[in-house]
C-alpha cells in the first residue's frame, strides 16, 4: 500500500537522504508536501524530483522565486509561516520532521494528528517542550520514531526486554574533532575546525555542538522522553568508530546495541517502514574488517557542555529549554567569531544558573516553551554584548 509523507526540512542533510531512500522505494511513497528553509532553487529541485503536490519556503521573501522556479510543473506552492502550516496540515500518513533548531518546533507539533506517524530528527520538540510535545502525541495517538541514529539504535535495542528491565541506555559519540585536543589547544580553536566532523555530514551548528559534545546532552534529554527513562539511567560513551549507536544494560547484565555503519539513511528507512524493513542497496557492516571497536568516557572537563546538558536534565523545569536557547545562541556567536570555544559553555551556564533561582516549571504548552526559550535568548544575547563590550575596554 502506498503511504503519503511529507518531509520537513527537505533542503537539509536529513531532508537530502530521506529523499535518497523514498526514491529508492518510489511505489511504496507519494510525498504530499516539502517544506525547506530559505533555498527556492533547492526546494524545487527537490520537490520535482519527489514529485511532491506542494512546496513550501519557511522564508516569505522567497516566495516568487519558488513560483518560478516550479513555473510548468504542476506543483503548487507558498512562502512563510502560514504556507508551512499548510504544508504540515495536508494529508499525509507520515510526517518527516528536520528542520532544524528551535525554528523546527511548532510545525513539527503541529504535525501531531490523529493516526500519524512522526520520523522525528528536531530534537527541540523535545528538549524545549518534551512534557507537552509527549503527552499530546499520546492524547492524539501519534506514533514517535526517532530518526537519530541513536535513538534509532535505543528503540531497536528497548525492544527487546521491559522499560523495568534497563539498567543503562546509552548514546554513543564519535568524540568529535577534538577528542584527541588538550584543553588549550580547544581553546584556540576556529569555528571552521570546531565544524570539521570527523564522521557525518551535518549542519555547521550541529558540527559544532557535537565539538562541544552539547549535542549528546540534548540526546540525553531527548532520549528521557522518547523512552520514558531517569536521568541516573542513561549515559554517554565515546565511540570513534561510530558503529555501535546506541546500547542497553539490562539488570541481568546483558546489552543489547544497535550496530551500523554511519549512514542515516539506516535510521531514516527504518523510521519510514511499515509492516517489515525497507530493503536499502547500502555497503554491509563488516566487522571482520573493521576488527576492532573502542569506547572511552567523555571528559567533561574538556567538553562541559556534556555537564550543563546533564543538570538541565536531573534539573527538570524549564533548563533544558533555557540550555537549548542559550547554547543555540552562544554557538551562533562563536561562529560569527564573536566569542571563543570555552565561552559557549560560560554564556550557557550563565544563562541557566540566572534562570535556575527562579524554579520554573516546566513548559505546559509549545506557546510556553518558545516563551522562555525567547527570554533565555535575550539573556544570553545580553551577555555576549557585554562580552564584546569588555573586550574592547
Amino acid at each position: 500500500m502506498t503511504r503519503s509523507l511529507t518531509i520537513l526540512g527537505a533542503t537539509g542533510s536529513i531532508g537530502r537522504s530521506t529523499a535518497d531512500v523514498v526514491l529508492a522505494h518510489r511505489d511504496e511513497f507519494r510525498v504530499e508536501a516539502v517544506v525547506g528553509g530559505r533555498n527556492a532553487a533547492a526546494l524545487a529541485q527537490v520537490a520535482q524530483r519527489l514529485g511532491a503536490k506542494f512546496a513550501a519556503l519557511a522564508d516569505e521573501s522567497g516566495s516568487e522565486a519558488l513560483k518560478q522556479a516550479l513555473s510548468g510543473t504542476g506543483i503548487e506552492s507558498g512562502a512563510g509561516c502560514s504556507a508551512v502550516l499548510e504544508a504540515v496540515e495536508r494529508d499525509a500518513d507520515t510526517v518527516l520532521a528536520a528542520i532544524s533548531g528551535t525554528a523546527g518546533l511548532a510545525p513539527t507539533h503541529a504535525a501531531l494528528k490523529p493516526g500519524r506517524r512522526i520520523a522525528l530528527a528536531n530534537k527541540e520538540s523535545l528538549v524545549c517542550a518534551g512534557s507537552a510535545f509527549m503527552t499530546d502525541a499520546r492524547r492524539l495517538g501519534v506514533e514517535i520514531m526517532p530518526v537519530d541514529s541513536e535513538h534509532n539504535a535505543l528503540d531497536h535495542a528497548l525492544a527487546a526486554g521491559f522499560n523495568r528491565d534497563v539498567e543503562k541506555a546509552v548514546i554513543t559519540a564519535s568524540g568529535g574533532p577534538f577528542r584527541t585536543w588538550t584543553r588549550e589547544r580547544i581553546a584556540k580553536a576556529n569555528a571552521k575546525e570546531a565544524s570539521a566532523h570527523p564522521v557525518w555530514s551535518m549542519g555547521s551548528k550541529i558540527n559544532i555542538d557535537s565539538a562541544t559534545l552539547m549535542n549528546k546532552g540534548l540526546e540525553l534529554i531527548e532520549a528521557h522522553h522518547l523512552f520514558d527513562l531517569e536521568a541516573e539511567r542513561l549515559d554517554v560513551l565515546v565511540h570513534p568508530e561510530a558503529i555501535v549507536h546506541g546500547l542497553v544494560q539490562w539488570n541481568d547484565g546483558a546489552i543489547t546495541a544497535g550496530l551500523a555503519l554511519p549512514d542515516m539513511k539506516v535510521p531514516i528507512a527504518n523510521a519510514l517502514r511499515d509492516q517489515g524493513r525497507l530493503t536499502m542497496d547500502l555497503p554491509r557492516l563488516d566487522l571482520a574488517a573493521i576488527g576492532r571497536l573502542s569506547f572511552e568516557r567523555p571528559d567533561e572537563g574538556r567538553f562541559p557542555c556534556l555537564s550543563l546538558a546533564k543538570a538541565a536534565l536531573k534539573a527538570g523545569g524549564a533548563m533544558p529549554t533555557v540550555l537549548n536557547a542559550a547554547n543555540e545562541i552562544a554557538v551562533e556567536a562563536y561562529m560569527a567569531d564573536q566569542i571563543k570555544f570555552y565561552d559557549i559553555s560560560e554564556v550557557v551556564e550563565i544563562v541557566c544558573s540566572t534562570f535556575s533561582r527562579r524554579s520554573i516549571s516546566a513548559p505546559a504548552t509549545v506557546a510556553d516553551a518558545l516563551g522562555i526559550d525567547q527570554e533565555a535568548r535575550q539573556a544570553a544575547q545580553q551577555l555576549i554584548r557585554d562580552y564584546a563590550e569588555t573586550t574592547r575596554l
